[in-house]
């Protein structure tokens, strides 16, 4: 028998995230897995993979920030905006210089809107727009707000035409898009080559699993790296209920504050992680001075 709890997985290259999922539930004979969020298939890198009753706390991943290191390479445009696409446009890139690139990303932060690509996993109508966009179908997207935390470029390499870059942003954001857009900036036109999402929240790469390898480990090595659900919610609070209140609050009642007793401030939406001694019991949310069960985990 597993802990519920989160284990960090380093996604494989051509392998989606639901391939990942699928072979833990295979290997750990665990139905309820979930992943915190989907990586590219082409995509390699950091993937928290929820077991259990932690697959009830990966909405609390939402505000969690995520760094990846990418290649774009100049000089083309493609329907998928990665070079497994198909090559709709090239241009020269021989008018630019260090300078205009570094200008460009600078530029390219804070909270911008961004239009997800066509070929993505977001859903119209009920169809996947990527499923739409390989029939041909006219697939249109609306703009929607993301957030650019720090946007580095790290080298330029002017024979290949590319630029090494590591970026830290919120949930949402496309790394393709990145690529797209700033290549439009330039004037020349840019795909993604490659793409290593190397933290997300808690979770970095250092730390992370190789997926087949944990599949030939032993029930035990497995158990070592599954890490407690309420030890990665780092961006809620943490609140101490008096031993009288636990019950209340596995039955969904409110208790006021003189039952309780903030440890930690929350930075999400005022939710935080309820403990009663040093038991994680589930999430709670304070309404008017009072705090209410959203989650009860025991």
């Amino acid at each position: 028998m597993f802990n519920d709890g989160v284990i960090n997985i380093n996604k494989p290259q051509g392998w989606t995230s639901q391939d990942v999922c699928a072979k833990l539930r295979n290997r750990l004979k665990i139905r309820k897995i979930g992943h915190t969020g989907t990586l590219d298939p082409m995509a390699t890198g950091v993937l928290p993979i929820c077991i259990g009753k932690a697959t009830r706390i990966i909405e609390y991943y939402d505000k969690d920030l995520k760094t990846y290191h990418s290649i774009m390479q100049l000089g083309i445009v493609t329907d998928t905006l990665d070079i497994t696409g198909k090559i709709i446009e090239s241009k020269s890139f021989d008018f630019l210089n260090d300078d205009i690139i570094y200008q460009a990303f600078r530029s390219y932060q804070g909270t911008i809107k961004q239009v997800p690509p066509k070929y993505s996993a977001l859903k119209i109508n009920g169809k996947r727009a990527y499923e739409l966009a390989r029939d041909g179908k006219d697939v249109k997207l609306s703009s929607r707000e993301v957030f650019i935390k720090s946007n580095t470029v790290e080298s330029i390499d002017w024979n290949k035409g590319t630029i090494e870059f590591s970026v830290t942003c919120s949930k949402g954001t496309y790394i393709r898009t990145i690529c797209d857009d700033i290549g439009r900036e330039l004037g020349c036109g840019a795909a993604m080559k490659s793409l290593i999402r190397t933290e997300s929240g808690y979770f970095n790469i250092k730390e992370s699993t190789d997926i087949l390898r944990l599949i030939e480990m032993s029930d035990e090595k497995i158990k070592e790296l599954i890490i407690p659900m309420e030890r990665t919610l780092f961006n809620l609070g943490k609140i101490l209920l008096d031993d009288n209140r636990v019950v209340a609050f596995q039955n969904g009642n409110s208790s006021s504050e003189n039952c309780f007793k903030i440890i930690e401030d929350s930075k999400f939406c005022n939710l935080y992680k309820i403990y009663f001694s040093d038991k994680f019991i589930g999430v709670g949310e304070i309404k008017k001075g009072e705090i209410y069960p959203i989650k009860v985990i025991m």
